[in-house]
């Protein structure tokens, strides 16, 4: 059964192809989360042109179907903890709540190799393009001219500002940042960013972690791109348990070279050459785990939109684990490298006929026992002798009634050309 599910959920994605083809030591850093793998390719001055066509990463999701019960995530509030939210990019304007974002870079912050430091701003303004990207591949609305689109384009993110081009951002003010995001109603918390160091057991970041998630809240986070040469580790805050941990995947659904790996990793998505929104309008392509996670992020909106109210409300853990059971696995259980699977949002939003706690890591073997093998007939049984005589018997009867009436018509014919019109 579990077979045919994805061999559906694999020509879903071919359809939809086809046709948009027509972070107790607040000292420690945070990595910014820069470009996964050292490709100077995927900077862009911003603002940007626009991209006209519909991005890989979307042309594998039948959108109308992945929309069709959630009213696109309306009602949802994503908080995007990163370096801000750019809200003069048109396809971010209306998705951004700005009274609501708050801005914990410190006043005096990092400097770079030339002794600067970059203007500390507002939530709603992004110097690095980082928080924009993150946000677009979240909530971006439809626009003209472009085929790029969030997953859940009618969510609501929630701007924190925490982090800058030289890595200002601390564990504590992470910490913090996913304090404020509770307070401010957020529903699904995304962070696409992690430490520079490995933290102690119950640091500051690892309760503010735990108290969003006692507050019901899905902690979204990338899980690092350190993973070139098979490097292995864990990453925070994405190690956390609780916290849905996103690798990157590629466009043939393996694991992106850059990609951490580790038992922590919960799932991927793609990561690889991902368009999205970028300051002051337009689009860029960029690479890593960071834009992974909000990919995951829009799903998870999705689901709580979708089972986010009466008796049989969704918790966080019922939406982690139906991310994680859908997820298109290249073996039957949870791996290294890309966790349970590669995220599949139209089965994460369509085989939800019943609330899991749990991934179950049996699902896709086959555990029945096989039919026994028919009888092999040699010969020709008496049934099969009878049926092919029978066969042959119509068949001749069919024969002699067409030779018959070809005859009588022949015979006419002869008569006709014997004898003249209006003779006998």
């Amino acid at each position: 059964m579990r077979s045919s599910i994805r061999a559906l959920a694999a020509l879903r994605r071919l359809a939809a192809a086809t046709a948009a083809t027509a972070l107790t030591a607040s000292g420690l850093t945070l990595a910014a989360a820069p470009p996964a793998a050292a490709d100077t390719s995927a900077q862009c001055s911003f603002p940007a042109k626009p991209y006209k066509g519909r991005p890989w990463a979307l042309q594998r999701v039948l959108l109308n179907e992945l929309w069709q019960d959630t009213d696109q995530g309306a009602g949802v509030r994503v908080a995007v903890i990163d370096t801000g939210v750019d809200i003069k990019n048109e396809q971010l304007t209306d998705a951004v709540d700005a009274g609501a974002g708050k801005n914990f870079l410190p006043k005096k912050r990092k400097k770079d190799e030339t002794g600067r430091t970059t203007p500390r701003g507002k939530p709603t303004t992004d110097e690095v393009g980082h928080g924009t990207k993150v946000a677009g591949i979240i909530a971006a609305r439809p626009a003209d001219g472009t085929g790029f689109v969030g997953l859940a384009p009618k969510a609501t993110i929630i701007p924190v500002k925490q982090n800058d081009a030289n890595g200002s951002g601390t564990a504590g003010s992470l910490a913090r940042s996913i304090d404020y995001a509770v307070d401010a109603d957020a529903d699904i918390i995304n962070i696409s960013q992690d430490t520079a160091e490995a933290l102690q057991a119950d640091s500051s970041l690892e309760k503010s972690v735990q108290r969003a998630l006692a507050a019901d809240v899905v902690v979204v986070a990338s899980a690092g791109n350190d993973g070139l040469g098979g490097n292995v580790k864990k990453t925070y805050p994405a190690s956390y348990p609780g916290v849905l941990a996103v690798a990157s995947s590629d466009r043939n659904n393996e694991r992106a070279p850059f990609s951490q790996s580790g038992e922590f990793v919960d799932v991927a998505a793609p990561g690889v050459d991902i368009i999205s929104t970028v300051p002051k309008g337009g689009h860029c392509a960029d690479n890593g785990t960071s834009f992974s996670a909000p990919y995951v992020a829009g799903v998870a909106a999705l689901l709580r939109a979708k089972h986010g109210k009466g008796a049989d409300r969704w918790t966080q853990e019922n939406i982690v684990a139906q991310i994680e059971q859908t997820a298109e696995r290249s073996i039957p259980g949870h791996d290294r490298l890309v966790g349970w699977g590669v995220v599949d949002p139209v089965a994460a939003l369509t085989e939800d006929s019943k609330r899991i706690d749990h991934p179950v890591a049996e699902e896709g073997v086959e555990t029945d026992e096989k039919p026994a093998p028919a009888a092999l007939e040699l010969g020709e049984t008496e049934q099969e002798r009878n049926e092919r005589l029978g066969t042959y018997v119509l068949l001749g009867g069919g024969t002699l009634v067409a030779i018959v009436a070809g005859s009588s018509l022949v015979y006419r014919d002869w008569r006709r050309r014997r004898h003249p019109t209006g003779s006998r």
